[in-house]
Formats: structure tokens, sequence, C-alpha cells
């Protein structure tokens, strides 16, 4: 039996279980203060009986394991939280850490729509942008972990909006997420009409995302979830048609058959990452039985 812990900003889903057809308790704890908050997720997992725990959060994440504070949430802009350990709710059974998006994405590959791939992305465009890229079966890792959400792109013609991201702008995020189309429109996305113009400059700044994923981590497909995505059917295709333009079929681009194919969404929804805590935690029992 596996258990899996996804934090997020708002709440935490603790999960036990070993896949999605096999989900046996799931508990929703809000998410306050690091200690009210991982003090309820641990006193959660005391009551369950299982081989090793996932850990999927938000970050940024200390994910370098000959770190002192490797497991720990660093940085982030949300209050209390920077310097936060995660690590101790394992109570010494094996575990794994990763951002809560390259959790998801690796549900994905397991049970949703990468399944049989080996390299993919996924991304969520909500309150955030998080990009979970995943090259040869894991997530990319390097100078840290990820943070494509974050990426510069070039603006579209005629978007005079300035960005709202708090570190750089007019980054993607700043340009596309969930509070930077309400800063452009006055309106919350879902009160948005689909035919504001303000959406072509959304799509625009999505578009050259993947633009950027299949030039470098040359996913061979890119799933964007969320509630932005999820809930604006006219993205998909904006955004597809402007990725098929800006490629031009250059390089590797060539090969994609059908963009409708290549630019999809998830197929676990919100399960994504819950279960995407379980296929760490599998990852973890794996390892430490090699």
């Amino acid at each position: 039996m596996l258990a899996g812990v996804e934090l997020g900003g708002t709440k935490c889903i603790c999960v036990l279980g070993t896949g999605p057809d096999d989900i046996r308790a799931q508990v929703e704890i809000p998410t306050t203060t690091p200690t009210e908050t991982l003090s309820a997720v641990a006193a959660t997992l005391a009551g369950w009986d299982f081989s090793a725990l996932g850990l999927g959060s938000f970050g940024p994440l200390d994910l370098d394991p000959a770190s002192a504070s490797y497991g720990s949430i660093v940085s982030t802009p949300k209050p209390g939280w920077s310097g936060t350990d995660i690590t101790h709710l394992a109570a010494g059974r094996p575990f794994m850490v990763d951002t809560d998006v390259n959790g998801a994405a690796l549900a994905e590959g397991r049970w949703g729509a990468a399944q049989g791939l080996t390299s993919w992305a996924y991304v969520t465009v909500g309150t955030g942008i998080g990009v979970g890229s995943i090259v040869s079966g894991m997530p990319v890792r390097g100078l840290g972990h990820s943070e494509a959400g974050h990426m510069r792109v070039p603006r579209a013609a005629g978007d005079i909006f300035a960005g709202n991201c708090p570190f750089h702008g007019d980054c993607l995020e700043g340009l596309a997420n969930g509070p930077a189309i309400e800063a452009r429109t006055g309106q919350r996305g879902r009160d948005v009409s689909a035919d504001d113009p303000q959406w072509s400059f959304v799509a625009h700044a999505l578009a050259a995302m993947c633009h950027n994923l299949a030039l470098t981590s040359l996913p061979q497909r890119i799933l964007i979830g969320g509630g932005v995505a999820m809930g604006q059917p006219q993205l998909m295709p904006l955004i597809r048609d402007g990725l098929t333009a800006s490629l031009a079929a250059y390089g590797a681009a060539a090969t994609i058959a059908s963009m409708d194919d290549y630019v999809a969404h998830p197929a676990l929804g919100d399960r994504a990452g819950p279960l995407g805590t379980i296929a760490l935690a599998d990852m973890a029992l794996a390892a430490s039985r090699r």
C-alpha cells in the first residue's frame, strides 16, 4: 500500500492506495500555517498502514539530495512557508519528493494521456502556470527543477498588457495565468466572453511556450490542463494554430502528424495531482528495493 500527499497553496490532499482503480482513502486538509497543516497531515498518515510515501508540493523546492535542505520549500511567496521541510512526513519510510506538477505529469504517463511515451510535458494553467517536463521517463533536473511557467515569451503584436508576475513582469505566467486574465479584462476568466480579443494574446503566449518546449525538452506530447485551459475551449484551437505557424515544420517539428494529438488535454483531470503522489511513492518503494 502506498500513500501520497499533494501539498497545494490552498489545500492538501492525502491519499492511500495503489492507483486510479484502487484508492482506499482520501482526506482533504486546508493549507494554513506550516505547523498546523503538516501536523494535520502527519496525524492522517499515522492512521494508515503503507510502505512508501510520495510528496508532491508547491514550490520552489530544494530537490538536490546532497543538499542539507533537501525536500524543503524554499523562497516561496507563500507567507511563512519558506524553509519548511516536508520530508519528515515519511517518518522513516521510503519517500520521494517532487513538485506537484511533476507528480501530475508522472501520473499522466502511468495512467493517462501520456501512456506509452518516453518524453512529454504536463502544463497546468490556473492561478499560476506550472510545467512538468518528463524526459526519458523522469522529471528534468539540473540547476533545480523546471520553472517553465516563468519563461520569457515574445508578445503578440498589439499586446500592451504589462504583465503581473511579481518577479518577472511579463513572463509566461505574468501574461497568461488566471490573475493576468483578470487584470487584462477586469473580470474573472470564467466570466470573460469566448470572443474577447484578450484570449488571442493569452493563446499566443501559451503557443510560444509550446514552441520553446518542442525545441528544447522535445516532448512527444504536450498536455495542457488547469482551470483556465479546461474552462475555455476556444483556447486549444488558438494554441494549436499558433504553434503550427510558429514552428513552421522546422526540425523534429516536421514529424508531428496531428497537432490535435500533439497538444491535448490531460486524461486524469483533477485526479492527476493526487495520483502523481502515488506514482512518486511507487518510485520510492522501487528504489528502496534495488
